[in-house]
Formats: structure tokens, sequence, C-alpha cells
């Protein structure tokens, strides 16, 4: 038998439910692609056994969220209550035992100077980076992704970025060799006859101090994000731009900056969001040599008067309020960024 004979053999060969099932399976998949066709959309079903790998590779990060991120917010309650750790040795029992007070601990920290001493200090600390810090990381971007050398690019890529795995105990140690009273600017001016400074325990200059620490600490990883918007940005614009005669700065004004727009909005509401945090071991670490007048934020004031003096209704309330209020600054910024048109953390 020839070998077309044998082809042509080999389908009326097959078995009946062989040819069913084929059938059936082709039908699927037309109906697959049909479906995707009319509506854009992949079924559920079809994107779980698609994706099941990706899904388990994520199961261990979601466990760690829920159980370190979720799973402590219930610890909340203790806000509204007369929280006694020593009630029971277990802190669930000791939670449920411990008596209701209602709004009693809110009250006390609305009553307390300290609290809101420590909420103007935030909110003039949070003002001041980000008018100082916020915008050195697009303008470091923008200078290093106008240097043409990619070898001398990664250089200053590295150099800017180090810092950001520094310690703040080693970023103050590092400030106070160089600005404290015994530093190395000091000692050169007493060496000369001029009479010596310590600007590390200098409460006037603190805040000028504190944003200056995050800019040499920080501002590295905001040239890292800004610099992978700039890669996205089509160079056919910058081509094109430069052919109806714009020079170097109007590219940068009519380019550059609208592509960088969208990172710009979400990263500012990103940064309003995190205001109410602005450093806690950064500020904690230098408190004691300014006094808590000028170094006193919301995060060391929960831990002082509240986790130091184990009263931890009292933290968990001051705690709670910092959150809802921080929360209401995402959203509100959020809102600002989608009525400027950018998408901001999430859609509309």
């Amino acid at each position: 038998m020839s070998t077309l004979d044998t082809e042509a053999a080999e389908p009326a060969a097959q078995a009946p439910g062989v040819r069913t099932r084929r059938r059936a399976g082709n039908r699927d998949r037309k109906s697959d692609r049909h479906r995707s066709r009319t509506d854009g959309r992949v079924p559920l079903g079809r994107r779980l056994r698609r994706d099941r790998t990706l899904l388990l590779m994520t199961v261990p990060a979601l466990v760690l969220v829920v159980v370190f991120n979720y799973v402590p917010i219930l610890g909340n309650v203790v806000a509204f209550q007369d929280y006694d750790p020593y009630v029971s040795t277990n802190g669930i029992t000791a939670m449920l035992e411990s008596p209701w007070v209602g709004l009693a601990q809110f009250e006390r920290v609305f009553a307390d100077p300290w609290f809101w001493h420590a909420v103007e200090n935030t909110f003039v600390l949070f003002l001041l980076q980000l008018v100082l810090f916020f915008p050195v990381p697009i303008a470091l971007a923008l200078l290093v992704n106008s240097v043409l050398r990619p070898r001398l690019r990664a250089v200053v890529q590295a150099v800017l970025y180090l810092p950001h795995f520094f310690s703040w105990v080693l970023v103050i140690t590092v400030f106070q060799q160089i600005l404290g009273g015994a530093g190395i600017i000091a000692q050169t001016l007493r060496q000369h006859g001029h009479e010596g400074f310590d600007l590390m325990t200098d409460p006037a200059v603190f805040k000028f101090l504190v944003t200056a620490e995050g800019i040499w600490k920080d501002a590295g990883w905001g040239v890292i994000v800004f610099l992978a918007a700039l890669a996205a940005v089509n160079q056919d614009l910058y081509e094109a731009a430069a052919m109806d005669g714009a020079g170097r700065w109007r590219r940068m004004w009519h380019v550059t900056l609208p592509a960088l727009r969208p990172v710009i909005a979400l990263l500012l509401v990103l940064r309003v969001g995190d205001a109410l945090t602005v450093g806690f071991e950064q500020l904690l670490l230098q408190r004691d040599a300014v006094g808590p007048g000028a170094a006193e934020v919301l995060d060391t004031f929960v831990w002082w008067t509240g986790l130091r003096s184990q009263d931890f209704s009292y933290a968990a309330a001051a705690g709670l309020i910092k959150g809802v209020v921080g929360l209401v600054l995402v959203l509100s910024a959020n809102k600002v960024a989608h009525l400027m048109g950018e998408q901001g953390v999430y859609r509309k």
C-alpha cells in the first residue's frame, strides 16, 4: 500500500470516541476564542488553570501579609478597653477579660497637649520634606538621564543608590562626624581660630537636619524609579521636538516632564499617605540630643507615652487616630490626582 493510501486510511481506523472527543475539544476552543473576541475577557476558570503556577508562587507572600499586616489589626480593640496585659498570660485572654471603656482613651489623647505638639511637629516635618525632599529625586533623575555614556551613568546610579542600604544608625553617625561638635567642620574652624558649632544638638535647625539626612539616604531610590519611567519615553518624541526647533530645556519641559507626570502623581499620593510617618527610627535616635520639643512626632509620642509606660490602650488609641487620618489623606490625595487626569493609586 502506498503512503497516500496509508494516510487516507488512518482517519477511518480511528475509534468513534476519539473523533467525538476531538470534535468536542475543537468546539470548546472555538467557544473560548469566540468568547474572548466578543467581550475581550478570558474566562476565570481558564485564567486560573493558565496561571496556577504563578498563583502558587504568591501564596507564601500572601500568607506573610495576612499574618503580619492584617491579623494585628484585630489588636486595635484595646483602644476601646482599659487593657491590662497582666490579667492573663495569654494576650487574647487578656483582651477578652479587660474592661471596655468606650471612647475614654480617645478623650485622653485629644486632651493631651503633648499629642497636639507631636501632631504639629509631624506636619511641619512632612511639609518641609515635601518641599525640599520630593523634587530632589526628579532633578537627579533628569541629570543622570542626560549623561550619555552608559558606564558613567551606571556608576552615578550606584553612588546615589548606595546610601539607601545604610541603617539610620550609620547615617546619623556620618552626619555626627561631619556636623557634630567634635566633627570635621567644627574641628577645622577651631584650628583656624574660629568658634565651632554643633548642629546635631541644635533644636532650631533640627528639622532641616532631618530633611538633609533623608535626602542623602533615600533620594537614590527615587532616582531609580524616575529613571525607569524615563526609559519608557518614546525617543521619537525627542527627535520630533528637536526637528521643530525645541532646545534641551523645551524638550525636557514638553516631553520629559509630561511623561513623568503619572509616576510623580503616584509617588506624591503615597508620600501624602505616609505624611504622619516621618521616620520613627531616625527621630528616636536623635530625640535625646535635641529634646522632645523639636523631635517629638506621632510615632515617638506613641512609643514614649504609650509603650514605654505600658499604657497600651492609650498608645493604641493614638495609633488608630494616626491610621484613620493617614487613610483620609491618601483618599484625598488620590482624588486630587484623578481631578488632574492621573490614575493615582487606583482608577476611578
